[in-house]
């Protein structure tokens, strides 16, 4: 898959540096992963919730931080929507939140 919006995740973890380690993690792994439906990405991310609007909830560093992306299958493309600490995922609503 390809990752779109690694400069966000970059700034984010500058903000959070204990942050990196687990999203540079995420990103190696998403980015090796071929995926073609949700079941695809519960198999490798157990944890990950499956929204509607074929969004999915990643949970980073043990649930710390939340990690919110739309995926395009028929493209391989992965679109950072929101990342942020569980106390801000719990102000947006994971449907709809677009990255500023």
């Amino acid at each position: 898959m390809r990752i779109v919006a690694l400069k966000t995740l970059r700034e984010f973890w500058a903000r959070h540096p204990d942050a990196e380690q687990p999203l540079r993690a995420w990103h190696d792994e998403v980015s090796r992963a071929q995926w073609h439906t949700p079941a695809d990405i519960k198999r490798q991310f157990r944890s990950a919730s499956i929204l509607k609007g074929r969004r999915v909830v990643f949970n980073i560093e043990g649930n710390e931080y939340r990690l919110v992306a739309a995926l395009a299958y028929n493209t391989g493309l992965v679109f950072v929507k929101f990342i942020g600490t569980h106390a801000e995922y719990d102000r947006v609503d994971a449907e709809t939140v677009e990255q500023r």
